[in-house]
């Protein structure tokens, strides 16, 4: 069983930068794949970037390529989200996800932390 909780929400101006965390407490973390998504008001939940197991390959949605990059420190079991040229359009709530090589979805995920960015 993983646990998972977001941090480093917060109110940023448009430009700005913004480094989440996720940190995650069980077994095994190294061997899952971790995302992030989020969830603007009255939006559905997107996909934002994802990064493997090892760290050595990451992926991310094409709103946010070039402007946001996700690492991980697996001896610190920890994920985290750069995000770079904030822009309003990147207001919402974020939630890191976790799978393990045998599930077929994401099945762990945190509370989620907010990211409000003014214009």
């Amino acid at each position: 069983q993983v646990q998972l909780v977001e941090s480093g929400g917060g109110l940023v101006q448009a430009g700005d930068s913004l480094r989440l965390s996720c940190t995650a407490s069980g077994p095994s973390f190294s061997s899952y794949e971790v995302v992030w998504f989020r969830q603007a008001p009255g939006k559905e939940r997107l996909f934002v970037a994802g990064i493997n197991a090892t760290g050595g390959s990451t992926f991310y949605a094409h709103s946010v390529k070039g402007r946001f990059t996700i690492s991980r420190d697996n001896a610190q079991n920890m994920v985290y989200l750069q995000m770079n040229s904030l822009r309003p359009d990147d207001t919402a709530d974020y939630y890191c996800a976790a799978r393990g090589n045998l599930d077929t979805s994401y099945v762990y995920w945190g509370q989620g932390t907010q990211v409000t960015v003014s214009s």
